[in-house]
């Protein structure tokens, strides 16, 4: 059974992201992590391109990897020049790499309108430089760039470049779907070609511009390719690289290939949630394998198979990726996902006059905007309200809210709020960097001094989002805010025509909630 490379892109081909700029301590975090996971090679990036990836190629060498080798990435010499007499060959040399990649044109269009030069040069091109690299004692792979639509414009010549690569004594042939638009079927029938022509090992290299680059890095394994290229999370130039993240579980659990081991497998949901953090990119609850939502059920059906027999509704154990089962609640729900999300907040529902009561509520409050999928904490404080678990901690007498513009001077926001706390009346007044901030603000200064434990709670998050744009500034809007204190964290939610109102009220619950559960802990 055949081993299959992997080799990991992402701190080169996947820093081409638009949004994505990774720093030095990035890089070298994100490598430490791909490590770990049991990757083959990691491409670090281009030397002499800036001087961040040339130190890092110096910071690497520095530390002990466990499985990685770490690829320089560098381009052929130039048209009429020597190897040994360009400098980005030279400073790849410099770069003291465990193998360097050389990308060289295949597709005939190229030749004749990027590089402006001969096929025939082309081929010196290619042949010359890898000769000199392999000749100066370093292990090198050759990257065909767009061979698969130099092969749809000029078959035989885009087959010479990969044979001069060989000549040359390249150890790998990479073919790449540079522009990401081809077919499984068209890249199974151009690697079986290769492997007619060649006899070294093949790679593959795929981008995502038609929505396949995972589906043809398959069919090139099937046709025998032994070293795929991809990035953590699919990041890459326009619509990103093959995302290794859902090409190593197909890989490992479906096709049952040698490529990071079933025990590596289990940090990948871990890993792709630290790249994407790292990158300062929201990570797609929709991805596979990795996703917040590839294991989440919210059809009352799909709950109630589910926890009588994961495999009704998943493909694979969540656990074998490091992901999670989540039931969600929402108005899709049946009474199985209300029963298991109650039972994992401790709350055991046992008349089913209360579970229907919830789920009309759930309903209602969904029909007029709210959403309860990431607002656990105001679905706890809905069920606690039901089964009469719930407590006032305090009760608005109203507030006002004031935000002044004036000439000369920054916008000013200032709150006053009346609460009565058991039977005492209290009112604060109070600034903010906005009107909810200011009245977060008035709301503390009063609770704080009959619940000392809200000072160990802050504001983590705070989303606002339009529910019915086509009514402009009139229009009801959903408030979502994450807490924490020191142990936890937990999500609420309001809905309002009013975004000030909204925002009251997934505050209440959110303090609320962190008060019960006080509560909780010291009853225990």
């Amino acid at each position: 059974m055949k081993t299959i490379e992997i080799y990991d892109t992402t701190l080169r081909d996947g820093a081409q992201t638009e949004g994505i700029l990774f720093s030095l301590q990035d890089k070298l975090r994100i490598a430490r992590k791909i490590d770990e996971l049991g990757i083959h090679y990691i491409e670090g990036g281009m030397p002499g391109a800036n001087p961040k990836d040339t130190e890092f190629f110096r910071a690497v060498r520095r530390w002990k990897r466990r499985s990685a080798e770490i690829a320089a990435f560098g381009a052929t010499c130039r048209p009429h020049t020597k190897p040994e007499s360009d400098p980005v060959i030279q400073t790849l040399l410099k770069s003291h790499p465990d193998v360097i990649t050389i990308v060289g044109k295949s597709w005939d269009l190229h030749v004749r309108m990027v590089l402006g030069t001969t096929e025939k040069e082309n081929l010196r091109m290619i042949r010359d430089t890898i000769a000199f690299l392999t000749g100066s004692g370093y292990r090198v792979f050759f990257d065909a760039e767009h061979f698969f639509d130099g092969c749809e414009s000029n078959m035989r010549y885009a087959l010479e470049t990969v044979c001069a690569a060989v000549e040359g004594g390249a150890e790998r042939v990479v073919l790449c779907d540079t522009n990401g638009g081809m077919l499984p079927g068209e890249v199974r029938e151009i690697v079986v070609a290769v492997r007619n022509t060649i006899k070294i090992p093949l790679g593959i290299h795929t981008h995502n511009d038609g929505g396949l680059a995972v589906a043809n890095t398959i069919a090139a394994v099937e046709a025998g390719v032994v070293q795929v290229q991809g990035t953590i999370n699919g990041y890459g130039e326009r619509c990103g690289n093959a995302d290794l993240c859902a090409l190593l579980p197909n890989l490992v659990l479906k096709m049952n290939l040698p490529a990071i081991g079933k025990n590596k497998l289990r940090k990948l949901s871990s890993v792709a949630h630290f790249v994407s953090e790292v990158a300062n990119m929201p990570h797609p609850w929709s991805s596979p394998y990795t996703g917040n939502s590839a294991f989440a059920h919210k059809s009352g059906i799909h709950v109630n198979a589910v926890r009588k027999e994961p495999r009704t509704y998943e493909h694979i154990a969540p656990s074998l990726v490091g992901n999670m089962r989540r039931l969600l609640v929402s108005e899709q729900s049946g009474k199985s996902n209300v029963l298991h999300i109650a039972e994992q907040m401790g709350i055991h529902l046992k008349d089913k006059q209360v579970v229907q009561s919830v789920l009309r509520q759930l309903k209602e409050l969904e029909f007029d905007g709210y959403q309860f999928e990431g607002a656990e904490g105001s679905f706890e404080i809905l069920l606690r309200k039901n089964i009469g678990r719930h407590k006032r901690f305090f009760e608005l007498q109203g507030f006002r809210v004031v935000v002044d513009k004036r000439r000369g001077r920054e916008i000013f926001s200032e709150a006053t709020i009346r609460i009565k706390v058991a039977d005492h009346e209290e009112m604060a007044v109070a600034e903010g960097d906005g009107p909810v901030n200011a009245l977060d603000n008035a709301l503390r200064k009063v609770l704080e001094r009959f619940y000392p434990s809200l000072s160990e709670m802050h504001l983590t998050d705070y989303k606002v989002r339009v529910l019915d744009a086509v009514h402009g500034t009139a229009a009801k809007v959903r408030v979502l805010i994450t807490s924490a204190d020191h142990a936890t964290t937990w999500s609420t939610v309001g809905v309002s025509t009013n975004v000030i109102q909204a925002s009251w009220k997934a505050l209440v619950d959110s303090i609320e909630y962190k008060l019960l559960k006080d509560i909780e802990k010291s009853d225990k």
